[in-house]
């Protein structure tokens, strides 16, 4: 019987020599010619692009234009075509090369930028020096407490580590993974800085590690399969230090929160694939199966994150903490609750230390570039002396209370302090000192720009020697001194070679000890990136985690 439907049409076989040989099936109604080059640079291997093929049959070279079926250009059954190869077109080649190198040599000096510019920023905000921000950079725990461990040195290692780090995490989020570990292994770098002892207490190295593993799998660098089984047991041993077994500590500071399950997804999904590659199909449906249990825990139902949207939460918020508490709503309106209050409290904090800041500015900076120790001169203050004049006494000592307190004692020298006050309070006054305050002027002006959501720096105090003070009425002293004009003139004789000698032994150590040049782009990028958000790092979108999980389970019961 014959049969309503039409069958395709057959495939005519043609014959290809030259530059790749053999038959090929086309269909040649259907195929044009830039199908059949592309079909040859195929075959041909090695890279070949389709514009390098030439294809020759009956004595003339088959064009592209106009768009013809290989019928409409003649070929027919068995016909033969030869094809050729051109040469690479080398001005390309020579230009793709630079191209690369210079993207290359580009993201080299980004690497050593955001290296330089964490260095600096670790530096200024850990040593006291005088700051050119509005903003304050310190180490905090899970519970929103500041932290002080180990030494100085140590402390800055830890934060130049956190900021590589948090940069890196948004490369990650940006599907920029290559870019994300050469900045993470920076970030292991600065972690080495550090005292071992003080940072196997805390779960960021071994975050750290997990990181670098995740990024050799969306990769899929087969080359660095042993070392990230290597890193993959640092990770699991230094969440167990840090966390505790099974969790049991980090569950007691989060009150039996489960904050940190995305985190092991994560960790246990890695541990299989690299068990799979390494032939070990046991530890790896071990692994697989405990993940992708884990992964079942984090898909919260529409309806829990709809309660929560109906209570004037956000989606995003109200998802984080229903996977955080099991689906619990009552505990995640708690958790919710905590983190407004803790973002409260955090404004009020960030405000007063903006306050500081600012009065910080204004007693101007040491010879060595260092900003007036606040809480030096609130005890210099609470014993009884001027604060104007207690700043200025700290910054001529260095911020040694003690000698500053041998200044204010001395009734000579506590002249000499008052004198100088007031003279810059006069010399302000008459504008006298606004051609030589470039300097503080433009280090402020670069502080503001730094964080452009705080408000503009008031530069009008700036003086040459970077001390400042307000344009309100001087000590009641000094004012007393003011009008015996005769006491003035004869002390001002006396102690005029003293007090010249102290500005410029200032200037001097100024000059000598120049506050080092900064990359201003940089550090704040960095800064910008500074979320303050505890639980941000176990907030992760583990999709791709599941993909994963159900890609290689399907491989291994392939296997079996």
């Amino acid at each position: 019987m014959a049969s309503d439907e039409s069958s395709p049409p057959p495939a005519e076989r043609i014959r290809v020599v030259g530059a790749w040989a053999g038959a090929l099936e086309v269909d040649l109604g259907v195929w044009t010619v830039p199908m059949l080059r592309a079909e040859v640079a195929r075959r041909a291997g090695g890279g070949v692009e389709p514009d390098r093929v030439s294809l020759i049959f009956g004595g003339r070279v088959l064009k592209d234009d106009p768009p013809a079926s290989l019928q409409q250009a003649g070929l027919k059954a068995n016909a033969k075509v030869l094809s050729t190869l051109a040469a690479p077109d080398r001005g390309k080649v020579i230009a793709a090369q630079a191209a690369a190198a210079a993207a290359e040599e580009e993201h080299t000096n980004r690497l050593v930028r955001l290296w330089d510019a964490a260095q600096a920023l670790s530096q200024r905000h850990t040593d006291g020096s005088f700051h050119e921000e509005d903003f304050n950079l310190d180490l905090e725990d899970q519970s929103g407490q500041k932290v002080m461990f180990g030494s100085v040195d140590d402390i800055k290692a830890v934060k130049m580590a956190l900021m590589l780090h948090q940069k890196a995490k948004t490369f990650i989020k940006r599907d920029m993974h290559k870019e994300a570990l050469d900045v993470l292994v920076m970030a292991e770098e600065a972690f080495s800085l550090c005292d071992p002892k003080l940072i196997e207490r805390v779960d960021n190295v071994p975050m750290l590690q997990l990181d670098i593993v995740w990024c050799y799998f969306v990769l899929r660098d087969v080359s660095c399969l042993e070392v990230a089984g290597t890193r993959l047991e640092k990770a699991r041993s230094g969440f167990e230090r840090s966390h505790g077994k099974d969790s049991a500590r980090f569950r007691l500071l989060q009150a039996g929160r489960h904050a940190d399950l995305a985190i092991y997804v994560r960790l246990e999904l890695l541990e299989g694939v690299v068990a799979y590659h390494n032939g070990n199909t046991v530890k790896a449906r071990e692994s697989l199966t405990s993940a992708q249990a884990k992964y079942m825990q984090l898909q919260v139902p529409d309806e829990a994150i709809s309660i929560l949207m109906g209570m004037g939460y956000g989606e995003r918020a109200a998802k984080r903490a229903l996977k955080m508490t099991g689906y619990d709503i009552q505990s995640s309106v708690d958790l919710l609750c905590e983190e407004r209050e803790k973002k409260l409290r955090r404004v009020q904090e960030d405000l007063e230390m903006q306050k500081e800041i600012m009065e910080q500015r204004k007693y101007g900076k040491t010879p060595m570039n260092k900003a007036i120790n606040m809480q030096k001169l609130k005890g210099l203050v609470t014993i009884g002396f001027e604060k104007k004049l207690a700043a200025e006494a700290l910054r001529i000592s260095e911020n040694d209370a003690d000698k500053a307190l041998d200044l204010l004692t001395d009734p000579e020298k506590n002249c000499i302090l008052q004198r100088k006050i007031m003279s810059r309070a006069k010399r302000l006054s008459h504008g006298s000192g606004s051609g030589s305050s470039s300097s503080g002027a433009a280090a402020a002006t670069t502080a503001s720009g730094v964080n452009n959501s705080q408000g503009p720096v008031d530069t009008s105090t700036s003086v040459p020697d970077g001390s400042a003070m307000e344009e309100s009425p001087v000590l009641p002293v000094i004012n007393e001194a003011a009008n015996n004009g005769e006491a003035v003139n004869n002390d001002e004789t006396v102690n005029h070679e003293e007090e010249a000698m102290s500005d410029e032994s200032a200037e001097g150590d100024e000059e000598a000890n120049p506050p080092p040049a900064r990359d201003v782009a940089m550090e704040t990028e960095l800064a910008n990136e500074l979320t303050g958000d505890a639980l941000d790092d176990y907030d992760i979108d583990v999709s791709n985690e599941g993909q994963a999980i159900s890609e290689y389970l399907s491989l291994l019961n392939s296997a079996a």
